[in-house]
């Protein structure tokens, strides 16, 4: 794939906060009583209200808040052709508590229909929007391919999987056309960022984990070149100026995490040879590792350093953060790295918790120090 490089300017991982008049509205739709119009309607508006707010700080790039979904990933799962919304009984495991259970399973071959698909059509108000408010550009987030294999082989979804792909090698096939065709939408409708969010490669940097049957068996089956091959696989023969990009944590929860540890095990294969722009990484605590693994980013890709917590209210000491960015130069030059929050604000709809005002001061330190550090 051949990236044109632009600048990454001002841009937020994702999700924010869920307005109360949202969540009032999709009670009221689960109940019965108002219909997916009138869901839609308060959606619009505050979708409308977020972007304006996001050109008011000052961001480059609008996001929608993935004010429409439940989830980060999920929601995009099901809108493929033979995935279906169902619930395993069993929520993720995260350190202080449980998810909800629902969950993505085979019910046919995976394909992608523009015509189907709602992502589309979000993205298209998106961009609207962004077009009338001016001065800031639209940004669409998706879970990636990887992320699509992890829940498919997950606990039992994986009966489901095996009776329809017998043959992994059509469902690595039909996996990566389905994002590609995806992919492709997306940019006919006018996207030119589009960022692929992925988990799936932190359980692989959690040694407890590792340890575990489930763990050995990932080890034993290579699963890494399988994240790989899908992830790199969607990504071929996209347009120039189309750019890729992508963002891995280690579980963003209700202020929760599901994973510890540094990226050195899967190093070698994410950043030296998945084919994106830039990196958006989850660098908040000690859980996340040092910086030395960043010596394997190949070529010309960028880091954007998660060194601003989203999972807590209160503001990181400014000098501290400075200080960790000279430090990460040592791996990567400083005219490739940048500065984010390490992930999204709700990356499910019960978001984390901190304040509506306080995600606003989070990025508000987040653009006063990349204007500090990067002019």
């Amino acid at each position: 794939m051949t990236i044109t490089k632009q600048k990454i300017g001002f841009q937020h991982v994702g999700s924010f906060l869920r307005p109360d008049e949202l969540k009032q509205a999709r009670k009221e739709y689960q109940a019965g009583k108002i219909d997916h119009e009138a869901l839609r309607d308060v959606e619009d508006a505050a979708i409308y209200h977020l972007v304006e707010q996001q050109k008011e700080a000052g961001l480059d790039y609008a996001t929608d808040g993935e004010y429409r979904r439940s989830y980060w990933h999920l929601d995009f799962f099901w809108g493929f052709e033979g995935v279906d919304h169902t619930h395993n009984g069993e929520g993720y495991d995260f350190s202080k508590g449980r998810s909800r259970d629902d969950t993505a399973v085979l019910t046919d071959r995976i394909s992608f229909d523009k015509n189907t698909h709602p992502f589309i059509e979000d993205f298209k108000y998106l961009k609207s929007v962004t077009d009338e408010v001016g001065g800031i550009l639209p940004k669409q987030t998706i879970p990636a391919p990887a992320q699509l294999y992890r829940e498919l082989t997950r606990d039992k979804n994986q009966e489901a999987l095996d009776r329809i792909y017998p043959d992994k090698e059509q469902l690595y096939a039909d996996v990566e056309k389905a994002y590609h065709d995806a992919l492709l939408a997306f940019y006919e409708a006018g996207a030119r960022v589009i960022q692929l969010d992925d988990c799936s490669w932190g359980r692989l940097l959690d040694s407890k984990f590792v340890a575990t049957p489930e763990g050995q068996k990932l080890v034993k089956e290579r699963v890494q070149d399988i994240y790989l091959k899908l992830n790199n696989g969607a990504v071929e023969d996209l347009p120039d100026d189309l750019v890729i990009n992508t963002h891995v944590c280690r579980g963003n929860f209700h202020s929760d995490f599901l994973f510890s540890g540094g990226y050195a095990p899967v190093a070698d294969n994410l950043f030296g040879q998945e084919n994106v722009d830039t990196y958006f990484l989850e660098y908040d605590s000690d859980r996340a590792g040092g910086f030395e693994p960043l010596a394997k980013v190949s070529g010309d890709k960028r880091v954007v350093l998660g060194l601003i917590t989203s999972k807590k209210g209160e503001l990181e000491d400014r000098q501290v953060i400075i200080d960790r960015i000279k430090e990460a130069s040592q791996y990567l030059p400083l005219d490739r790295l940048w500065l984010s929050t390490q992930c999204g604000f709700a990356s499910t709809e019960e978001g984390n918790l901190i304040t509506p005002e306080q995600q606003w001061e989070k990025l508000a330190l987040v653009k006063s120090i990349i204007e500090e550090v990067w002019g």
